[in-house]
């Protein structure tokens, strides 16, 4: 096999496209709350992109025999045997030991974070997809941590805060609508290899469009959280706010048509809606305000006097006095 036959494969097989997205929303978690270093922005994007990577190698070594049963995933390395398993363990461990090391040169926690993203997709996610619909919530958790491992990054303590956390959450809300839509246009396939995604153990119904309905009404104020902590600007109440009004009116729209063409056009709105909405945060912000949100940040004395400044304005006071009876 020639090289670029081979590179193409590994691409395959990591999926690099889509762990190249995963990194742009590390990356706006990272500037978001100040993160303006060259090698650091190096280590979290590279680092993001192997573990990523070594993550959806192992999706696919792990689903290896059902990928054969399913139309979209049946030309991949593993079912064609363009790549033996072992094979796949090599690159996975070549992929995942030097990222984890990379986030490890930005702090332990980001390197911990990116630990459980991997542990949990891998072991507890992908196994889980056969068994219950509830896959899906477990899913959200490592899928909601890029932005949050971003901000964890750029904090000169190394620790979660309420920052991480609401960059997390917004991430975490919208992975139920963006899944359920691809779950929605590739629901034959999935039944093929046994795979209950959607919301309805029915499956295209009115019951799985209704939670994806929730889902993307919920996005809305979640997507507001940032200007509600004035940790961003107006700008960001009518950008992200009518960005998530037209996600919503979409899921609504799929909700009265039941249609794959709606799911469709719902799943592309999901790809745009994420990065407009993190970056809009990272232009849009307001950083004093941002940085007194991190843990371990020192707040500004609002207090006119210090205690100590008070006592010399005292003494100096009594030293004027005695100094005019004197005279």
């Amino acid at each position: 096999m020639g090289i670029g036959k081979k590179v193409k494969m590994y691409m395959n097989f990591t999926k690099f496209r889509l762990s190249a997205l995963v990194i742009l929303s590390a990356l706006s978690g990272y500037l978001f709350v100040g993160g303006n270093d060259g090698l650091e922005m190096v280590y979290l994007m590279l680092g993001g992109l192997l573990v990523t990577a070594a993550s959806n190698g192992s999706n696919q070594i792990w689903e290896r025999e059902l990928d054969i049963l399913m139309n979209r995933t049946g030309k991949r390395p593993l079912p064609t045997g363009e790549m033996s398993v072992n094979e796949g363990l090599i690159v996975i461990a070549l992929c995942l030991l030097p990222g984890l090391t990379m986030l490890y040169q930005l702090n332990l926690a980001s390197m911990l974070l990116g630990l459980a993203a991997f542990v949990s997709y891998v072991f507890i996610y992908t196994p889980m997809k056969r068994i219950s619909t509830w896959a899906v919530f477990v899913g959200a958790f490592p899928g909601a941590l890029p932005p949050m491992i971003g901000a964890v990054a750029a904090t000169p303590s190394g620790e979660l805060g309420l920052v991480a956390g609401v960059l997390f959450f917004v991430q975490f809300v919208w992975q139920f609508p963006h899944f359920w839509a691809i779950a929605w246009v590739v629901y034959d396939d999935y039944q093929q290899a046994g795979f209950s995604l959607l919301p309805s153990k029915d499956g295209r119904t009115k019951g799985s469009a209704f939670q994806i309905v929730v889902y993307s009404l919920a996005l809305i104020p979640f997507s507001l959280l940032p200007w509600l902590l004035e940790w961003t600007s107006n700008v960001t109440l009518i950008v992200a706010g009518s960005c998530s009004i037209l996600f919503f009116l979409q899921s609504y729209k799929l909700f009265l048509s039941l249609t794959i063409a709606d799911a469709k056009k719902l799943m592309f709105a999901s790809f745009i809606w994420l990065p407009i909405v993190q970056f809009l945060y990272v232009f849009d912000r307001n950083l004093p305000e941002i940085k007194n949100a991190l843990p371990g940040a020192k707040k500004e004395v609002s207090a006119p006097l210090e205690a100590s400044e008070k006592t010399t304005l005292h003494l100096n006071s009594i030293c004027l006095n005695t100094i005019t009876i004197k005279n």
